[in-house]
């Protein structure tokens, strides 16, 4: 399987890059989206063509399964994020259909939002990326101790596998630019003691181990990045948005029906969270208003996983869960707006 490099997370650097064509404005479907910056990308179309649809594109050549799984949760087939990775490259996204991912009615469904266009990232959109892809990490594993604590290793297992499977190839050129110790081997070595020998002591340090190493390697932006609130608020977009197609592939019918895509979600939204408290203070000084609306929606969102053991009924339906998660994200944009006229004065 051949793993294109080039992956573009949307709420980078106050640019949304439409994955099939052009950098999107804000539109009536999209009110929030944000002023492209010329320097933020640079754009090689596969498709031949611009498009300014109001849909942004989610690139199947290089999409993480947490955004594939838009796609599993729009036509309700099971394992099709992992049959898209599977099949890569695309030279077009008319070959889901050619290499027999899914039927021709399938894909009328969701064409509008397929892409396969290579996007590489530069500035401060490239900084978010590498950051987003981090914390994705991140919340994996903090979804994966709270089951290890829970005596849930089973479960525990694929939360571990996930950062080294679906996201360390993506950020891996970024690592080796930003010269950060190669960390693939700790996270393989965990997953695979998780695997035979769940209790053993040594799962406790190899865990510690992990996660001081995607600190570290987040550690690499520089500080006063890392803490400025325009900058956190792109990555806090970004986690919420996968955990959100996490959410609306983990339910069916009001029941938890995927509970990986549930502790998924957990883990993303607990860290979107965490990170939002870190600059919470500097938000509300920037727009009371703003921050009202953002942490109001944080305390519905975080009901919504009680624990990271799946409660038999889903607290909100995914809809609901869509709806607070638009709320941060617009309610963010201003504040990303207002830090953005201020750097230009």
């Amino acid at each position: 399987m051949i793993k294109l490099r080039y992956i573009c997370l949307t709420a980078a650097a106050a640019v949304i890059v439409t994955l099939s064509s052009c950098s999107s404005t804000p539109t009536a479907e999209n009110p929030s989206a944000p002023v492209a910056s010329p320097q933020a990308t640079e754009a090689v179309s596969n498709n031949g063509h611009s498009g300014h649809g109001g849909k942004e594109k989610i690139n199947i050549n290089s999409a993480i399964l947490s955004e594939l799984d838009k796609f599993e949760a729009k036509l309700g087939i099971p394992a099709l994020s992992n049959k898209i990775q599977a099949n890569r490259p695309y030279g077009s996204p008319e070959d889901l259909v050619t290499k027999k991912v899914i039927t021709q009615e399938q894909f009328d469904q969701i064409k509008d939002q397929v892409g396969v266009q290579e996007v590489v990232l530069t500035g401060e959109a490239k900084d978010v990326d590498y950051m987003s892809k981090l914390s994705l990490m991140k919340g994996h594993l903090l979804v994966a101790q709270e089951l290890l604590d829970q005596n849930q290793p089973k479960q525990a297992e694929p939360h571990i596998g996930h950062p080294v499977e679906e996201i360390y190839v993506d950020v891996e050129e970024q690592l080796n630019e930003r010269k950060v110790k190669e960390f693939k081997t700790t996270l393989v070595s965990l997953q695979d003691l998780v695997k035979s020998s769940p209790k053993d002591s040594k799962v406790k340090t190899n865990f510690s181990s992990s996660v001081q190493a995607v600190d570290g390697a987040i550690a690499a932006l520089p500080a006063d990045q890392r803490s400025k609130p325009g900058f956190v608020l792109q990555v806090v977009n970004e986690l919420l948005d996968s955990a959100n197609s996490e959410y609306g592939a983990a339910i069916a019918d009001g029941k938890i029906t995927a509970p990986i895509e549930y502790q998924d979600s957990r883990g993303f939204v607990v860290y979107a969270n965490d990170l939002y408290k870190g600059i919470s203070s500097q938000v509300a000084q920037a727009d009371p208003e703003a921050h009202k609306a953002i942490d109001a929606s944080f305390a519905e969102l975080i009901k919504v996983w009680p624990s990271a053991i799946p409660p038999a009924k889903a607290v909100k339906t995914a809809n609901d869960v869509t709806k607070l998660v638009k709320t941060i994200e617009e309610n963010s944009q201003k504040v990303v707006g207002k830090s953005n006229a201020q750097a230009q004065r």
